[in-house]
């Protein structure tokens, strides 16, 4: 509106200008006229563009505040509010299973949806301005990386459990691969994918510590684009073996062996900083902290931080 005034009176100088130029008597009456018109005209336009762009702008922050107001309302209701979860792949099994629905019967005005594949490709998804909720990683690497580019509500993010990296073998272990050192008897390995799947990251730098990541570049590696898929495989008989998280290998338990524990993997857990949906995204993290929830993620096979 002070944009509008300022261009009226800018309007309003023109034309004084002009007329002072016309009783100048330096050009005719008639050319003092016209341009008299032309500037009174221009500034018309100019005025009435200002004030169309201006009632648009007004219109979009009262449909905001309207919207605004209807799901406050909404809320204040009872009404259902959805809330998006990106988490890790090994996370699959204990929400589906168990951990949704549970929330979900105890808080029937929050629905929860969930999207499940590498912490790698979730942090991409997020910094590219997914729509979601809560992020839950397999790595802390993914997590800080969210952290430090302003997209996470810090006050939010904390580890919620611990996993661990396992060697798995197919049932029948055809290679006799009794430990790890034994990888370099296998013709075929599958391992998540170290440029962005956790599980690949924490194989390698195991595998690294160990002195076999060399020793084993010679091997024909299958490299998963998540835990699932590196689990697959073994479990299919792909691959001689492979590594994943304890988690995984138990659900597969009549088609893989585990054959040794090797490295301990940290899950945090945080609310998305561009989430519109900030109480109910919370009142799920509380919910997974509750002494019910967490038994369920030691049922499923993951330990509790210390």
């Amino acid at each position: 509106m002070k944009k509008i005034v300022s261009l009226f009176l800018a309007a309003m100088m023109v034309l004084s200008l002009a007329a002072c130029s016309g009783n100048s008597g330096s050009a005719p009456a008639e050319t003092t006229a016209a341009a008299e018109t032309e500037a009174v005209t221009e500034a018309a336009a100019e005025t009435e563009a200002v004030t169309e762009a201006a009632a648009e702008t007004e219109a979009a922050e009262t449909e905001a505040a309207e919207t605004e107001a209807a799901e406050t309302e909404a809320a204040a209701e009872g009404e259902e509010t959805t809330i998006v979860l990106a988490a890790a792949a090994s996370l699959k099994y204990v929400f589906d299973d168990k951990l949704i629905p549970m929330f979900q019967e105890a808080n029937p005005n929050i629905k929860v949806e969930a999207t499940y594949d590498s912490s790698g490709k979730l942090q991409t998804q997020i910094e590219e301005g997914a729509d979601w909720d809560v992020f839950f990683s397999a790595g802390m690497k993914q997590m800080t990386a969210l952290q430090e580019a302003g997209l996470m509500n810090d006050d939010t993010v904390k580890v919620q459990v611990t996993n661990e990296l396992v060697l798995i073998v197919p049932k029948g272990n055809e290679k006799g691969i009794a430990s790890v050192q034994d990888i370099v008897n296998a013709d075929t390995i599958a391992i998540g994918d170290p440029a962005d799947v956790p599980v690949g990251q924490y194989t390698q730098a195991t595998l690294e510590e160990l002195g076999l990541w060399d020793a084993i570049q010679e091997k024909e590696i299958s490299l998963g684009t998540n835990v699932t898929e590196v689990l697959s495989w073994v479990a299919a008989g792909s691959a001689d073996c492979g590594f994943t998280y304890r988690t995984d290998a138990i659900q597969e338990a009549d088609n893989v062996e585990i054959i040794e524990g090797l490295a301990p993997a940290t899950y945090p857990i945080g609310v998305i900083g561009s989430s519109t949906k900030q109480e109910a995204a919370q009142a799920f993290i509380d919910f997974l902290g509750t002494d019910e929830a967490l038994q369920q993620f030691t049922d499923y096979g993951f330990t509790l931080p210390e």
